[in-house]
């Protein structure tokens, strides 16, 4: 039996896979130029990025404005030895990728060569779903909310800032939470940015 959450994913998932392949393109690059001159961005030397898959956005433009400006660029892999981790891999595009158990590219897995979470600056975070108070819909693996559990166990812990990306079509009007549930710091979508203080009980700020 679908449970609310089930239909939303489902629902969204239908509508991202709708755009055409020059839609996403266009709107990949407007979601960019709503981060990529922001202290959020800017400020930030180790930011950790996704390769987009089923019609997420493409993250592509932020990184490229992430390569000119000499920052370092992670991506995530599945943590060996851990159902639900994610380690961070630096990463060049030209470098080898493998497929993880989901069939998803992914940076080979080098123990050494990994940065911690917790000492990323801000990452770049995928999603279905989100709404006014920075709750997060994901796929529904709680990978993300299993890596960046620190964020909701030490409220004076502020690395890494979480940035979701989206489309304007994936806002909805609220989601259910969960204790365990790591909410955003910001979202971007082709309209705005919208940026949350973690704690902040009075709602988002928008930036134009």
């Amino acid at each position: 039996m679908q449970t609310p959450r089930h239909a939303l994913r489902r629902d969204l998932r239908r509508q991202r896979l709708a755009l055409s392949a020059r839609e996403r393109r266009a709107l990949a690059w407007q979601v960019a130029a709503r981060v990529r001159h922001h202290r959020l961005f800017t400020a930030a030397r180790h930011i950790a990025f996704y390769l987009p898959d089923r019609g997420e956005v493409d993250p592509g433009p932020l990184m490229q404005a992430a390569r000119s400006a000499g920052k370092q660029i992670y991506l995530p892999v599945l943590a060996p030895r851990h159902p639900r981790l994610l380690w961070f891999m630096p990463w060049q595009p030209g470098d080898r990728l493998v497929r993880n158990r989901f069939g998803i590219p992914e940076p080979p897995v080098r123990a050494r060569r990994r940065r911690p979470a917790r000492h990323l600056d801000l990452v770049i975070a995928p999603l279905v779903g989100f709404d006014r108070a920075g709750h997060r819909l994901g796929m529904g693996g709680g990978f993300y909310d299993t890596t960046f559990a620190h964020l909701n166990r030490q409220r004076c812990w502020h690395r890494p800032r979480l940035l979701g990306l989206a489309y304007g079509f994936q806002e909805v009007a609220a989601l259910p939470h969960a204790p365990w549930d790591v909410s955003l710091d910001a979202v971007a979508t082709e309209r705005e940015l919208i940026l949350w203080s973690r704690g902040d009980e009075d709602g988002p700020q928008g930036a134009p």
